[in-house]
């Protein structure tokens, strides 16, 4: 018996269940991917147990000798990965990454411009709810009706006329290139501070399938899961003239001690990233999204945008008489996992939604291909037509169970499906 089945049987039993589902599930949420056995053993590792506030060589904590290294290796290893200046490796989160960012360039009351929630923009760009809408004057641009689109003319207005402090590019169900260079043009002409948010993207980028924004931005935030295939965390990046000011918002400004033991599974997700293998990766989950994509337009699905060029697509399910809701409930009866999503001009409110997010990480992770993915749009075509008939969704359950069984999650040497 492991220490947690005998300490607390209830919570390992929580754990067992939760790696059922995930080795017997298609996971299609875009924001969501699985982890090698080297990330989460750094993540369960010892390092926990340090105290570390501060940064390495400027600790308010001794015993730190071991954990400045770590540090100092995750944040070279992130400068190399991203071809940027400096780095800030300790924030918790995407979304503190961001009001990292937010803090150090703006004041309470400042206008900044971001994408609107409702046409793919993520809740730390202004959603009233969030920090990022209450202390800030959110000034929101848009996609075009006709094409789905970003609208770079009408950023242009915007920004001409609020002439905002900072301009963010960055988005969590945008399944189109996003080009920073168009953005750089538009901050400078008003003279404004842009950052670019990547958590979705940052695999892309690294493996040279999207552009980097990193030429053109002064902050660029993402997230160290999703694409990149790390712990969940955040890192933030950008220009050199920028750096104290941004770690000082950091710490002491909204951190206190870091999580070290993450910030070491950072560095292993970031060492991963830099190997052979990861382009080849990066490259699957693209053509994995087109060709789930296409398959779902063949069988009558409409797309935001119609297609995508990412790792991600976006599903109106109005065609088809069922919500983004009921779609989320019924794939789940068959052992799919998406999750509900607005689309651009939604006439439904966001807890029922028009449509559907998908995302190919992670059953591109383990291993599926062209052919899995004609399969996964044919059962989601099947489930959807068949949600009233509980016996239809069950055979489709088990269906995946056979593919998931074909493709398991973690081979025995420790990788994710060898």
């Amino acid at each position: 018996m492991s220490p947690l089945q005998i300490t607390d049987p209830e919570i390992f039993s929580l754990i067992e269940q939760e790696k059922a589902r995930q080795e017997n599930r298609l996971e299609l949420i875009a924001s969501e991917n699985f982890t090698s056995r080297a990330v989460m053993e750094a993540q369960g590792s010892i390092l926990t147990n340090k105290y570390a506030e501060g940064y390495p060589g400027k600790r308010y904590y001794g015993g730190c000798a071991n954990v400045d290294v770590v540090e100092d290796i995750a944040r070279n290893r992130a400068k190399n990965l991203f071809n940027v200046e400096h780095v800030n490796v300790q924030p918790h989160s995407g979304t503190q990454a961001n009001m990292s960012v937010y803090f150090t360039v703006m004041q309470p009351g400042d206008s900044y411009m971001g994408m609107d929630l409702a046409h793919g923009g993520h809740l730390s760009m202004g959603h009233p709810k969030n920090f990022s809408g209450k202390i800030y004057n959110v000034i929101p641009y848009s996609v075009r009706r006709s094409d789905h689109l970003i609208d770079y003319n009408q950023v242009r207005e915007l920004a001409i006329k609020h002439r905002p402090k900072m301009i963010i590019v960055g988005a969590s169900a945008y399944p189109r290139i996003i080009h920073y260079d168009i953005f750089s043009e538009i901050a400078s002409e008003v003279g404004a501070v842009l950052m670019a948010d990547i958590a979705h993207i940052a695999g892309l980028v690294v493996a040279g399938l999207h552009p980097s924004p990193a030429p053109y931005a002064d902050f660029v935030t993402t997230t160290t899961h999703k694409t990149l295939r790390g712990p969940r965390g955040g890192i933030v990046m950008c220009k050199r003239q920028y750096g104290s000011a941004l770690d000082s918002c950091i710490f002491p400004g909204m951190q206190g001690g870091p999580l070290m033991h993450v910030i070491a599974a950072k560095a292993v997700a970031f060492q991963e990233a830099g190997g052979k293998d990861f382009h080849d990766y990066q490259s699957r989950i693209v053509s994995n999204a087109k060709a789930l994509a296409a398959e779902l337009m063949n069988r009558g699905f409409s797309l935001v945008s119609g297609g995508t060029d990412n790792h991600l697509a976006l599903v109106d399910l109005t065609p088809k008489g069922v919500t983004g809701a009921q779609a989320q409930e019924i794939l789940e009866k068959a052992g799919i996992t998406v999750n509900k999503n607005s689309i651009p001009f939604d006439p439904l409110p966001p807890g029922k939604a028009s449509g559907i997010r998908i995302g190919t990480p992670a059953v591109t992770t383990r291993k599926m291909g062209a052919s899995e993915m004609k399969t996964i749009a044919e059962l989601i075509d099947r489930a959807i037509a068949g949600r009233h008939d509980e016996n239809k969704l069950l055979q489709i359950k088990n269906q995946v169970q056979e593919i998931c069984h074909k493709y398991p999650l973690y081979g025995k040497n420790g990788s994710v499906n060898e």
